[in-house]
């Protein structure tokens, strides 16, 4: 790749190629894309899984944007479902851009797995890989695009597999985030009543049957309204302790 006259050399020069919103293909220089709503692109990848392949790959729907969002291992996926889960996420995309380079030798390029948009205006790039699985050419394609991030004034992360007891709760709450498990006069009653800490299970039958409750008492601990005690160290159970969430501490 040319790199234009007059750059400064000493970090890389990287240029963006990606898929926008209605489907036309760009590539641009990187500080040129700093304000794109990389959010809302399409994946510069398909997700595609073949019989025998290591990896599955699949599509996610996403409470956070209600649009499907694509993973390619399921430790993808389960990051995509901690990232759906945070509550100061506010748009997610993934393969979001293919980042290229000049190492030297030859052109290369990566596409990091999700772009974040934050509640505060914030973005992050962020790579899936466990660390036993970081092979020294992911270690340098991590490396560019820390830097390339850093030059973007987006954050960086890279992250391996995530807390086991966390990822168990957070699973269990996902089946339960589409607005349909919603229900008004129910979540009035179940804030009310769990304004004051008590277990899971009496409180949902404290308020009706717990066919009727406990649907819309999971909607609201995956929205955070609600929220559950040592999430990260236990299992949610019954006795559980929830409670009405301080939203002003978030």
């Amino acid at each position: 790749m040319a790199v234009p006259a007059g750059v400064d050399l000493a970090e890389p020069y990287v240029e963006l190629s990606y898929v926008d919103a209605v489907r036309e293909r760009h590539r641009r220089p990187l500080l040129d894309c700093v304000t794109a709503r990389f959010e809302d692109v399409a994946p510069v990848r398909q997700f595609r899984w073949s019989r025998g392949e290591r990896h599955f790959a699949g599509w996610y729907w996403a409470g956070t944007t209600g649009r499907h969002v694509g993973f390619e291992s399921w430790l993808e996926r389960d990051r995509l479902l901690l990232m759906d889960f945070d509550p100061e996420v506010m748009g997610i995309a993934s393969q979001p851009f293919w980042l290229h380079w000049h190492d030297g030798e030859r052109e290369r390029r990566h596409a990091p797995d999700y772009f974040v948009r934050r509640a505060d205006g914030s973005a992050a790039v962020v790579d899936v890989r466990a660390d036993e699985r970081i092979e020294p050419k992911d270690a340098e394609a991590f490396e560019v695009t820390g830097l390339a991030c850093s030059q973007a004034g987006w954050r960086f992360e890279r992250v391996g597999v995530p807390d086991a007891v966390l990822l168990a709760n957070v699973r269990w709450l996902s089946r339960y985030r589409h607005p349909r498990c919603f229900n008004g006069p129910v979540a009035d009653r179940l804030r009310e009543l769990f304004a004051a800490p008590r277990p899971l299970m009496a409180g949902a039958d404290a308020v009706g049957d717990r066919l009727a409750t406990l649907a819309v008492l999971f909607h609201l601990l995956w929205l955070q309204e609600l929220t559950a005690e040592a999430m990260s160290t236990e299992l949610m159970g019954p006795r559980t302790v929830v409670s009405l969430a301080d939203r002003g501490a978030q």
